[in-house]
Parts: C-alpha cells; structure tokens; sequence
C-alpha cells in the first residue's frame, strides 16, 4: 500500500517577497534642475552622510542655444524642445513630492533678448519657476560638486566647467590648509568665493573666470570652416586668446601639488573613449585621473575619424559626436598651458552643487571625510 504524503508536501514552496526598499521620506528629497545651452538635466537626491543618494535623474539634449549666436534669441523650436524636457521633470519632482529644490538656467538665458518671455512661459505651462543665475554662481556650484574628488595632497586646484555656452574656469589656492581638510575647505566655497571669516582654514579664490564660449557656442563660430582639423585648430586657438585677462595664465606655478579637474560631457566622453567604453559607465569614469599624453592620443583618434566616423562611434554617442571636436579644442587648450600632465576626470557638475549647497545650507550632511 502507498504510503501516504503528508499534506503540503512535494508543493511548490510560496515565493518569499522580498521586503521593498523604504521610500524615502519627501521632507529628505531635494531637487536640482539645471537648463544649459545644449541640455536639460535634473537630479532628486536625499542626504546620506557627507554626500547625497540619487533617488531620480534626467538628463536630455535639448539644444536651448540652437540659432542664439545669429539671432540673440531662443528659437521657438528649441523652447519647444526644452518645454518638453521641463514638463518630464515637472511630473518626477511631483511624483516624488520634492519640496526644497533650486532650479536654474546659464548661459543661453544669459545672452538671448527673449529669455525673460521663456521663463514666464516655463513658469505658466509647468509651475517650475527656474531662475537665471550668474556666471560666478554658475563657477562656485561646479567647484563645489568637485570637492570629493580633490586630493588631499592638491595645494593649488584648477577647476574647469565646459558647458554649452560658456566655460568657467576657478583657480584655488589651498595651501594654508591642512591635508585632511582641503576637500571640506572646497566644500566651503558653497557660501561665496568671498566667504565672512570663520575659525575653519579656507580656500583662497586667486582668480576665476567665465568665457562666453563653450561647446555650442564655439562649434558655431567656427562652422564655415569646411576642412575638420584647421577647424579644431582654429577653436583651440581662439579659445586660448580668450584666456588673456585669466591672471594665473602668466605665472609659472610648480607641477607638484597643481591639479586640475575638468567637469563636462566633453571630459567624461575623452575619459570613455580612453577607456574603450561601448556603454557608458560614470563609476569608471568619475574621478578617473588621465595624463596628457593619453588626452592628445583620443583627440588625434577622433580627427582621424572625422565626422562621419565619430557620428558612428559608440563611445561619443549620437547626442555629442557634432559637439565633442570643440569641447575637445577647449581641453587641449587648457592642458597646454597650465603646469600638469595629468587632469581628474570629474562626472558631476551644476546639478550636484546645488544639492550640495542646499544641503549644506540646511546642515544635513554629517561632517567627516569624503
């Protein structure tokens, strides 16, 4: 006679849920948006010790600047585009209940005539209220985002913003301040280049500067030039010229102890290149530190390439192959004339300095190392 099973046994065992990772609570959320010449991108973000943990992300091309080089305006076409990117991010920072959020523009809404008009229209047809800030504000958030990637052993920092429509450039000294605390005396800076005194050592501003000319806005300039490297060449130069009035470009300063960390889709798309990356990856990109020499041999690869070759190439991507060849002039400008071989490959920027300045305006971060 055939033993009987006891009940239950042989069945399949219910499936187990694994328990959902606690929403955050909306009072932790902030939100950052920033709207550049060429691209729209925002981050949600909740402290989490001394840095932040990204809850939701956007990032679009929307090409703001399109035509403002000819025309002093922001075209209907490219509004457009970009009210479409700012309702996506309308609908997240709803979604998530974000309450404390800063949202800007740069450079585009700089320069056009009728960038008042688009901001109030942003305002009308989303609720987002973006505000236009200006070129050192723009300069101190990118420094801020850097701060946890400069060197304990770094006592004079170059840091470089190539964005769309301009590229900012901050020299720091930080020489007075102890090793263990020169990120945390960059971090600082999120009050004002100027900051009151206080009993903490602090990063000195020896010069910054903002130059009206970035990725787009070069590109522009430039594009009647039909043959692909006197074009490069040309931007490299006229970017450098455009670098006179910056007051460390004349003094000689010691490669030891002299870092310079470049922030922008230029920088990380050389650092992806370098590494052979067919699919982008900012954990093996961010904080990446690459020689000179190794910046001049992607460079030389992509003129080889020539436009049609970069339009193909997976490592540039479709959004960026038009643009990489000027923000590429810029690079090498830069590695030509300051005292370093090597450059720290930043994958933050405007965006994470808000966050970081608000948060640290609020006091929820922990204080300690990076």
């Amino acid at each position: 006679m055939t033993p009987k099973r006891p009940r239950g046994t042989g069945a399949f065992p219910k499936p187990v849920e694994p328990p959902a990772a606690p929403k955050p609570d909306p009072a932790d959320l902030y939100g950052a948006l920033d709207l550049g010449t060429n691209s729209c991108r925002m981050l949600i973000a909740q402290p989490k010790g001394n840095q932040f943990h990204v809850v939701d992300s956007f990032s679009k091309t929307v090409q703001l600047g399109a035509g403002l080089e000819a025309t002093s305006r922001l075209s209907r076409a490219s509004m457009s585009r970009t009210l479409q990117a700012l309702r996506i991010c309308q609908r997240k920072l709803e979604q998530h209940h974000v309450k404390r959020m800063r949202l800007v523009a740069t450079e585009a809404c700089r320069r056009a005539r009728n960038a008042r008009d688009f901001i109030r229209q942003v305002r009308r047809e989303t609720g987002l209220a973006l505000e236009i800030i200006q070129p050192e504000e723009e300069a101190r958030l990118a420094v801020v985002s850097c701060a946890p990637l400069v060197s304990t052993r770094t006592e004079q920092l170059l840091v470089v913003d190539i964005g769309g429509g301009s590229t900012e450039l901050v020299w720091i000294d930080i020489s007075s301040v102890p090793r263990h605390e020169r990120p945390r005396a960059i971090m600082r800076l999120h009050a004002g280049f100027h900051p009151p005194e206080s009993p903490f050592p602090a990063a000195k501003v020896v010069d910054w500067i903002s130059v009206p000319l970035g990725v787009a806005t070069l590109k522009d300039q430039f594009q009647d030039v039909e043959d692909d490297a006197a074009r490069f060449a040309l931007m490299s130069w006229f970017f450098e010229e455009n670098l006179a009035d910056f007051s460390p470009y004349s003094h000689q300063q010691p490669r030891e102890g002299f870092q310079i960390i470049g922030t922008s889709g230029t920088v990380t798309t050389v650092a992806a290149s370098f590494l052979n990356l067919r699919r982008y990856d900012r954990n093996k990109v961010d904080g990446l530190r690459m020689t000179s020499d190794q910046i001049d041999r992607v460079i030389r690869e992509y003129l080889i390439l020539g436009p049609e070759g970069r339009r193909v190439d997976p490592r540039i991507g479709r959004d960026r192959h038009t643009l990489i060849m000027s923000g590429a002039a810029i690079l090498q400008a830069l590695m030509r004339i300051w005292p370093t071989d090597r450059l720290s490959v930043a994958d933050r920027g405007l965006r994470e300095g808000l966050l970081y300045a608000q948060m640290c305006a609020d006091g929820v971060l922990e204080d300690g190392p990076f």
